[in-house]
């Protein structure tokens, strides 16, 4: 299941770093992280849902791609983002 619009909306003016900005390394993280978490709910319930497991491991490595890509491009954006949202202990 997809991400609420709201949520999606809210998340989105969160992490922007402009006005129309929808896609930075910043928002787009912060939505994976958010479908991420959805996801780990989901699995407490459903053990058994291995096509959605994939989706999950896909989405984890997309994050982990983006995530190398503005530690390299942009090392305090990075800082700045693993602290808001709470990744990378």
């Amino acid at each position: 299941m997809a991400l609420a619009k709201d949520a999606k909306l809210s998340t989105i003016t969160k992490y922007r770093t402009h006005g129309k900005d929808t896609g930075s390394p910043e928002v787009q993280i912060a939505l994976l992280s958010e479908r991420i978490q959805q996801l780990t709910d989901h699995f407490k319930t459903h053990q058994s849902d291995h096509g959605s497991r994939r989706g999950l491991l896909m989405l984890v490595s997309k994050r982990r791609r983006l995530l190398t890509y503005l530690k390299l491009h942009d090392a305090e954006r990075y800082k700045a983002l693993i602290q808001n949202l709470g990744i990378r202990r």
